[in-house]
């Protein structure tokens, strides 16, 4: 009898459970599915208390509860290291427990609530545990061990049923999140539109304090920061990356249980950006945290994108707008005087930043600053300058950093064949995109055309001053009131003290090779251009012009300050030197004249300055230069040119031995000079010329043998040397 009953009772228990199972399924919430679990339990069971206990983590906390139990309810959660591990996956009694003996808070909290008999039922469902339920009495009941495998199936019924309802309430979420992307975004919303409907749906729907989105810069490999977010933050604008581990960057994306978490924004297979939310307002981030973020992910990466695209289209256009602006007003200030200053202005303008015009030879000819005080102008232009010297003048750009915020970009112009001067803007760290490239392309091309057209007008000018200098080089000045008024034009003082130079380049063998005489005067031209505007520059008052093949310099006397050979010493160091700077291999060679008093005189200094020029090349090579003033018995013989008497003379002496040397193909003449230079020493002579002693005999033989003299006669030595002097001095330029 008592059988039938025990097994009544357990019929009974079985029935209610399945019954139960099968109406858990049918609901669509957790909570609804938790709640009719704890009515059905204590209608059937008649017990004190009910609870649904769910694994969270690392806590066991309360999902659903019925009952008198305030303090248990009170005192969760607890940490699931703190309770038995049993709790989770098999059916327990307090009998189990009294005979483990084992700690647990949760039991501990059964005994305060004075639960005399409590059984659990755990809640697993393919083999994860979902927490699991506890039935108490306060009254002492007797279980049915029986009953254990019995409710370990039903447990996993209602694990299923759990599970069940979590989806159907995470695709009921989706369905709500969908609609409000319909209703909320349209491929019509700006992307600030967009970004601040996202954000704000993310952080709210994953309760968390911020939430921003980072799009990706293909240009700069950045992430970069995109207002507005959602709540407040300390948000970095710009993540630079150095390889495409989204996982160095973003440490959370795409996993849950942190304190941040991220999902990658994707358009066919192209991550553009990514969406994020931090600190969680409890708890951690979850999966279906992760689930909302992946589906607003998933439908406005898309959207992004075309905002993206509409509003780099939209800001392309604006400042196309601009750079035709910038370009017609870049063209209307080519037409005015002073037209570097205007230029340069627009310019700082339209970057909004620093700028600065530098010349071919680093100096600044104009500047526009935005803000900035001379003490950085200062700054500017000492870093500049050390920048370009130091650094090729070929073409490209020149960077250098100027301080945490900026930089300065040096630009070079030219023509396409020579470098005309520098551009240097200061610039943000970000460089400049394509519309700025643009931008200094244009100015660069404007620039060039200016240092062109101010070329051309300059080479007019020295055209004019050309012809002016060369009206008082002659020996009978005409129209002198003509001239006066030229100078004037000039801001010359022609009545000032003057002395006239007469500059000589010649280039090396190794640069003359395989050249024909056009391309040597060419590159000579070059040389000689360059020359004059490094002249220019060093002293405005020298006056610099060409007469014929021949290159003038009129320089004050007053710069000579009494100490003539310092200052032409120091001035043809000078020259050399620039000179130099071309990589064109050259000798320069200078005479100067003696010093004029009057407009009659330019001409005397110029034919002085000739001559001694003439004196340079043949006796004065090691130094290079020297004034008619110094040449001691050369200016005495000055007086002798063009008497018919100087020529004969002259004649007589240099021309056989001239003769003979080209017929022959030896240098009789060279001979000679050498010879006499030497005092008649043979041995000497001959280590000069690098020949043997018995062959400098025979030239000596020879040349007694053509000139009709004996060398060893003080007179007839005389006459040759006094012959070598006219014609250095005279004819050697014509030879």
């Amino acid at each position: 009898m008592q059988m039938d009953k025990r097994e009544k009772l357990m019929k009974k228990v079985e029935n209610h459970l399945r019954m139960t199972a099968r109406k858990l399924v049918k609901f669509d919430t957790e909570g609804e599915t938790l709640q009719y679990l704890i009515d059905s339990f204590r209608s059937e069971f008649q017990c004190d208390f009910v609870g649904i206990i769910m694994k969270e983590e690392d806590l066991l906390v309360s999902k659903a509860n019925s009952g008198d139990s305030v303090l248990f309810i009170k005192s969760l959660p607890l940490n699931v290291g703190d309770c038995s591990s049993n709790l989770l996956y098999t059916p327990l009694t307090f009998d189990d427990m009294v005979m483990e003996n084992d700690q647990c808070a949760l039991i501990e909290l059964l005994k305060k609530e004075e639960m005399n008999t409590w059984f659990t039922v755990p809640l697993i469902d393919e083999g994860a545990s979902f927490g699991f339920c506890i039935i108490g009495f306060k009254n002492n009941i007797r279980l049915i061990k029986e009953m254990d495998s019995m409710f370990i199936e039903f447990g996993k019924d209602v694990a299923t049923a759990i599970r069940l309802a979590s989806k159907k309430e995470s695709e009921k979420r989706k369905i709500l999140d969908v609609e409000w992307i319909s209703r909320n975004l349209s491929l019509n919303s700006s992307l600030e539109k967009v970004v601040e409907k996202v954000v704000d749906r993310a952080g709210k729907g994953t309760s968390s304090k911020f939430a921003c989105i980072y799009l990706y810069n293909e240009h700069d490999n950045s992430f970069n920061y995109q207002p507005p977010s959602y709540g407040e933050m300390n948000v970095t604008e710009k993540i630079n990356i150095n390889n495409y581990v989204l996982n160095d960057y973003f440490p959370y994306i795409e996993k849950v249980g942190g304190p941040e978490l991220t999902v990658p924004l994707v358009v066919d297979l192209k991550t553009i950006g990514v969406l994020h939310v931090g600190q969680k307002g409890k708890g951690k981030f979850s999966e279906e945290d992760l689930e909302l973020l992946e589906l607003l992910a998933s439908h406005v990466a898309s959207m992004l994108e075309n905002a993206k695209l509409y509003n780099d289209e939209k800001n392309h256009k604006i400042r196309l707008h601009s750079l035709l602006e910038y370009q017609q007003k870049l063209v209307l200030e080519t037409v005015k005087p002073n037209s570097f200053d205007g230029i340069t202005k627009i310019v700082s303008h339209y970057f909004s930043k620093n700028v600065i015009l530098f010349d071919r030879f680093i100096r600044p000819i104009s500047y526009h600053l935005q803000g900035s005080k001379m003490d950085d102008l200062s700054y500017l232009f000492e870093k500049a300058t050390v920048e370009i010297v130091g650094t090729s003048r070929g073409g490209g750009w020149l960077q250098l950093e100027n301080n945490e915020k900026s930089e300065i970009i040096v630009w070079p112009i030219n023509d396409g064949i020579d470098l005309l001067g520098y551009l240097a803007i200061e610039k943000d760290k970000d460089g400049i995109d394509e519309f700025d490239q643009i931008g200094i392309d244009l100015v660069l091309n404007i620039y060039s055309s200016q240092f062109v057209k101010q070329k051309l007008i300059l080479d007019a000018k020295e055209q004019v001053k050309d012809s002016f200098i060369n009206k008082i080089l002659v020996k009978s000045i005409k129209e002198p009131d003509s001239i006066i008024q030229y100078a004037n034009l000039f801001n010359w003082n022609l009545f000032d003290h003057h002395r006239v130079a007469v500059l000589s380049l010649v280039l090396e063998k190794d640069e003359a090779t395989d050249e024909n005489i056009l391309e040597k005067e060419a590159r000579k031209s070059i040389l000689w251009e360059r020359l004059k505007k490094r002249i220019t520059i060093h002293d405005n008052d020298i006056q610099v012009a060409n007469k014929k093949d021949e290159y003038i310099l009129i320089v004050p006397i007053a710069k000579e300050m009494n100490k003539p050979k310092v200052f032409w010493s120091s001035f043809y160091e000078r020259v050399k030197k620039w000179a130099k700077e071309d990589h064109i291999h050259n000798h320069v060679f200078m005479g100067i004249g003696g010093i004029t008093k009057g407009l009659e005189d330019y001409y005397s200094s110029y034919q002085q300055a000739l001559q001694t020029l003439n004196v340079v090349n043949n006796r004065f090579r090691d130094t290079c230069f020297a004034l008619f003033d110094e040449l001691g018995g050369y200016a005495l013989l000055h007086g002798l040119k063009n008497s018919s008497v100087t020529n004969l003379f002259t004649s007589k002496y240099i021309d056989p031995l001239l003769k003979y040397s080209k017929e022959k193909n030896a240098d009789l003449f060279h001979t000679l000079r050498v010879f006499l230079n030497n005092h008649g020493n043979l041995s000497k002579t001959s280590n000069d010329l690098f020949i043997h002693r018995s062959s400098l005999l025979y030239r000596i033989e020879r040349i007694e043998s053509l000139l009709e003299i004996d060398l060893n006669d003080p007179d007839h030595r005389f006459n040759i040397m006094l012959a070598y002097r006219l014609y250095d001095l005279f004819y050697s330029a014509e030879s």
